[in-house]
């Protein structure tokens, strides 16, 4: 099981403080956590998208390929890439070319967002969100599987003999987890392809999103990719920890009031939803009730630097986090871990199950293809029943 930490990247100003970092503070704060996210031996680290302020995460390929050439062994993702808004062939480039500069440490998380007004800032419709989401995921699929793709949908322009490059590092595509927190479709369509699902797991009561989940674990059994059990789940958490109880629920107060703005009280919100505040024990005994409502899953990643909180304060989270509470995690979700239950995928994995002990696939692009309309065969060892057929020049 993985066990990480995500940054939706708000700025936000510190409750005790009253400062506001500046966005290159904190650009440089999160660089940092996730840096010693890595050298703590946490499995991932992922950050949101958003394209506002108090927001700075516009761009998560570049500020994951930064961190990817400063970390050895952290798993890089999103949360969320919004699959809605871009162009599912940029989607394709970058996240592919962000694979090989990661070296395979990276995967991603799509997903619709929830920010209304990013829709017509892109030009798109957000009464078509979940149709965008649908359709421009099934052509990312392709493009990430095909090498020459012909394509027609309902919101981009159609593709003839068109070729995604870079291929996916070693013709096997990142792996790929829907996130959503209210639409069965989205569930549905992780379902049908094998992919992941994710539930964020917080702002909501305890084990709000359980229905979708189950939703997935049986379409995933009804596509033939495994049992329930085998399902590929993933959940989000908010946590503060401290080495005494009193002590975490008197830092976080301040912190939590400014976020809660006086609709309920700490106390309420931490008995009445997932997020937990209280010693390692406390966070270890309510992140185990997660299991109990979703059963055996693959992911969890906290929230450990929102709501205002300082670079160094979200520094030791991350360190009682990663010595305190996920080595007992470990243990305790191993104990009763299903002998069926799928370990969470990886490059590595995913390479092997495509080619067992072979050679994996390296692409070698053959000549002449620089004005996408001459030659037909966009890779040396390109399938000669799948050749580009362009339109005539005139």
């Amino acid at each position: 099981m993985q066990f990480g930490i995500f940054s939706v990247s708000d700025i936000t100003p510190n409750a005790v403080t009253g400062q506001t970092p500046s966005e290159a503070e904190r650009i440089q704060a999160v660089v940092r956590l996730a840096q010693h996210a890595d050298e703590a031996g946490l499995d991932v680290f992922a950050t949101g998208e958003h394209h506002n302020p108090p927001f700075f995460s516009s761009s998560p390929t570049t500020l994951l390929a930064h961190i990817a050439a400063l970390t050895k062994n952290i798993v890089l993702s999103t949360a969320v890439t919004l699959i809605t808004t871009n162009d599912p062939v940029k989607i394709a480039e970058d996240y592919a070319m962000l694979q090989h500069l990661a070296k395979g440490r990276m995967d991603l998380m799509l997903g619709r967002g929830n920010t209304v007004p990013v829709y017509p800032w892109f030009g798109k419709d957000i009464r078509e969100g979940v149709q965008l989401a649908l359709e421009n995921y099934n052509l990312l699929h392709r493009l990430w599987r095909e090498d020459v793709v012909d394509w027609e949908g309902g919101f981009r322009t159609p593709l003839q003999g068109f070729t995604s490059t870079p291929r996916p590092l070693d013709d096997v595509p990142p792996f790929v987890w829907h996130g959503a927190i209210r639409t069965p479709e989205i569930a549905e369509q992780a379902a049908y392809y094998g992919n992941g699902y994710f539930a964020n797991n917080i702002l909501a009561p305890n084990f709000h999103f359980k229905p979708l989940v189950d939703f997935y674990r049986k379409r995933f059994e009804d596509y033939g990719h495994g049992t329930r059990e085998q399902a590929v789940v993933g959940l989000g958490g908010h946590v503060f920890v401290a080495r005494r109880s009193q002590d975490a629920m008197n830092t976080f107060r301040p912190y939590f009031a400014s976020f809660s703005q006086g609709r309920h009280t700490l106390e309420e919100y931490a008995r009445e939803t997932p997020l937990s505040v209280g010693s390692p024990q406390e966070v270890i005994d309510k992140t185990m009730t997660f299991r109990e409502a979703f059963g055996d899953y693959q992911r969890l990643l906290f929230n450990v630097d929102g709501l205002g909180l300082s670079e160094e304060t979200a520094l030791e989270q991350i360190e009682l986090l990663a010595t305190e509470v996920i080595p007992v995690l470990r243990r305790e979700m191993a104990a009763g871990r299903a002998a069926q239950a799928a370990e969470a995928p990886t490059h590595a994995s995913l390479v092997l199950a495509k080619y067992g002990d072979a050679a994996p696939r390296q692409p070698r692009p053959n000549p002449n293809r620089g004005d996408n309309l001459t030659g037909t065969s966009p890779y040396q060892d390109t399938d000669s029943r799948h050749q580009a057929r362009y339109p005539r020049a005139v």
